[in-house]
């Protein structure tokens, strides 16, 4: 079973562990090598629980049971297989709120968890008064077809500096936020 709440500060590792596992194997050739291989999962994870414990709205997909490698025989505890972060955004923006990360194991995609996350984020963010939605993919991050599948409208680019590499990146909308809301899992 496969379950989508909300982060505990206790998840914090496991959410860095599937950030820094996330990053480097989508950003290959698009990141610098020396950047990727840097990342820290004690880094990721002081700063996922600060985010956990201000109040940001972190969910994660957590599989258990038959979906664990060995099945209810291999006696583990849910295990951490995604997440995404997402807030109200504060000044002048795209949207009222801001999807920041979505991030997914890559043996666990294909099974409409990245759809459950995004969606879990986009019910946050109306439940705190957002009325629209925005995110920023790399415009070379090979799952971004992802987000126009659920009907966000690409919306602006900008280049911003990772590991000292400029790197173009896109925004995609969702106003209002029912459209995300009300995406179909068999649609994308």
């Amino acid at each position: 079973m496969i379950a989508i709440r909300r982060a505990r500060p206790a998840d914090a590792a496991a959410i860095a562990a599937v950030h820094v596992a996330a990053w480097r194997s989508a950003y290959p050739g698009i990141l610098p090598d020396t950047y990727l291989a840097r990342l820290s999962v004690a880094r990721q994870a002081a700063h996922y629980e600060s985010a956990i414990r201000s109040g940001v709205g972190v969910h994660v997909a957590a599989a258990s049971g038959l979906d664990l490698p060995g099945g209810l025989a291999s006696g583990l505890g849910p295990r951490i297989v995604g997440f995404v972060t997402a807030e109200r955004v504060r000044g002048r923006s795209l949207g009222d709120g801001e999807i920041e990360t979505l991030y997914v194991l890559d043996d666990w995609r294909e099974r409409g968890l990245g759809r459950r996350l995004i969606r879990a984020a986009a019910a946050h963010l109306a439940s705190i008064g957002c009325r629209s939605a925005y995110l920023w993919v790399l415009r070379d991050n090979p799952s971004r077809w992802f987000y126009q599948r659920l009907g966000g409208r690409p919306a602006a680019e900008t280049t911003v500096r990772v590991g000292g590499l400029p790197v173009a990146q896109t925004a995609f909308v969702w106003n209002p936020i029912e459209r995300l809301l009300q995406a179909s899992p068999q649609a994308s």
